[in-house]
Parts: C-alpha cells; sequence; structure tokens
C-alpha cells in the first residue's frame, strides 16, 4: 500500500454503489484513510492478532478496512453474507470477532444474529451517514500513523469456507502467503497486471480474499473500479466507461455477460484480460 501510495498516488479507485452513486478516491487516498482507520482501532481497544470482521461487497472503503485492520497487526475476518444464519452465527463466534464493519443492504442480518454474536462489541456500517458509520469514524484521526512492525508469518486475513460438511473451517492466510500470492499474480504468465491496467473484480471481496487482487492490484499500482450490484448491464456500461483492461468472476457471472451481449449486442471493448 506504501508503494501504491507513493509511486501510483493519483492512480483511482471508482465505486458504483447499489443505488446508482459513484464515488471516487486514489491510492493515496486508500492510503491514508487505512492509517486513519489503524488509530481508530487502537482507539477502540484492538490489539495484534484481533480479528475485525466484515460483511460487505466490493467497495472502496472495504480495501480501507483490510489495509487498516492488517496494517494494525489485526486479522480481517470476511464473512459470506450468503452462507444460512447458523454458518454466520457460528463463524463469527469462532474466530471470536470484536468489531463488524458492513454494508447497510444487510442490515436485516445484522440485526437478526447481533443477539447471537457473542464477541463482536461494535458495529460499523460503510455506507453509513451517522455517528456508527465508517466516515465518521476515520474522520475523528490525523493518519499519522506507523504501521504494526511483526513476524512475516503473523496471521492477516481468516476465510471460512462454504459447501462443505459439519461446520465451515476457517482458513488462516498470513503475511508471507498473501505478499507471495500477490508477487505471483501481477505476473505476465498470470494474470499481467502493471500500473496501466484498470481492474473490474466480480469476484466478492468475501470470496478467497477476492483471488488476491486487492493485494496484487496495490503491488502493480492498478486502477481498480467495483460494483456493488452484480448485474451484467452495470458491469459492462462500467468497464465501458472506465476503460476497464481485467477482470475475474466465475463462469455464472460471463454467462451472464454472454447473454447480456446477445440481448442488446452491447459488449466490453476494452478486456484484454479475464479470469
Amino acid at each position: 500500500l506504501d508503494h501504491a501510495a507513493r509511486e501510483h498516488w493519483a492512480r483511482e479507485l471508482v465505486t458504483r454503489w447499489a443505488d446508482g452513486r459513484e464515488t471516487r478516491t486514489t491510492w493515496a487516498g486508500v492510503a491514508r484513510d487505512s492509517k486513519k482507520l489503524a488509530q481508530a482501532l487502537e482507539r477502540m481497544g484492538m490489539k495484534p492478532g484481533d480479528r475485525i470482521a466484515t460483511i460487505g461487497m466490493n467497495h472502496s472503503p472495504h480495501i480501507v478496512a483490510w489495509y487498516g485492520a492488517i496494517g494494525m497487526g489485526g486479522v480481517i475476518h470476511t464473512i459470506n453474507p450468503r452462507l444460512f444464519d447458523e454458518q454466520l452465527i457460528y463463524i463469527a463466534n469462532h474466530a471470536e470477532d470484536r468489531i463488524l464493519f458492513y454494508d447497510k443492504c444487510f442490515q436485516p442480518i445484522v440485526d437478526r444474529l447481533k443477539p447471537e454474536w457473542k464477541t463482536i462489541e461494535h458495529y460499523v456500517v460503510f455506507d453509513g451517514a451517522g455517528a456508527d458509520g465508517f466516515e465518521a469514524l476515520i474522520s475523528q484521526e490525523d493518519g499519522n500513523y506507523v504501521w504494526h512492525e511483526g513476524p512475516e508469518r503473523d496471521p492477516c486475513m481468516i476465510c471460512y469456507t462454504s459447501g462443505t460438511t459439519g461446520n465451515p473451517k476457517g482458513v488462516l492466510y498470513e503475511h508471507r502467503s498473501t505478499m507471495i500470492h500477490a508477487m505471483a499474480e501481477v505476473a505476465p504468465w498470470v494474470f499481467d497486471m502493471s500500473c496501466r491496467s484498470v481492474i473490474l473484480p466480480i469476484v466478492p471481496m468475501f470470496h478467497a480474499a477476492a483471488w488476491g487482487l486487492p493485494f496484487a492490484g496495490a503491488l502493480a499500482g492498478a486502477k481498480f473500479v467495483y460494483s456493488a450490484v452484480n448485474d451484467p448491464k452495470v458491469l459492462c456500461e462500467l468497464m465501458n466507461q472506465e476503460k476497464v483492461t481485467h477482470s475475474a468472476g466465475v463462469p455464472t457471472v460471463w454467462l451472464g455477460m454472454f447473454q447480456h451481449m446477445d440481448a442488446t449486442g452491447d459488449a466490453p471493448k476494452y478486456l484484454q484480460q479475464v479470469t
């Protein structure tokens, strides 16, 4: 993140929200806000090794939550909102999450399960406008923060499986493995990413660390384009508006895009790399 902010500070991160709004920030802005969040987390009593959870779609505040939590030594825990209630209860309690950041569209999940989550002490709404909102939280800090230093094999992220027998299984990511994955992903023979790349990840940030793209994108200094909804029409429009060169999603995403292309004649014009 420091590299992206220093060398590619003006490269944008664009978010199209579910209500049609668009917000824009830069790698410099993400670095600043991540340091503010790290300060806020420490002020709230978080310590290295504490689990900090998110239930959110793809957007720039979600990236800030990742880097801010990891940067103060915490372990970011991305929760898949599509799981059953009993699984959501189990994984938050099993991980012993202390804070939950979430999109307001998932408020019904939070309201329903809050009494069952035994370790979560604070709830923050990514796109909330009030005192419990993400912007209100980080606005109290000055961003004058030095990242936490620790062993490279310390944990930085935890994700839980789905579709397995029994309870979901926690998978722990280390700083070392995450860095190696990012370095491999930018390679020409893998995802071929550079500072000229414009990436629209459709794979959710709660799914296997969005295949590592938030980390590899910072390493490359790429531009990110995010959509909080995965409607093919919206995605195609965004791809052409922002001249997206790289995208990533499961086969059903691309089948939906092909159907949109067949029905409308509209198609992504700048894509070079699709996974």
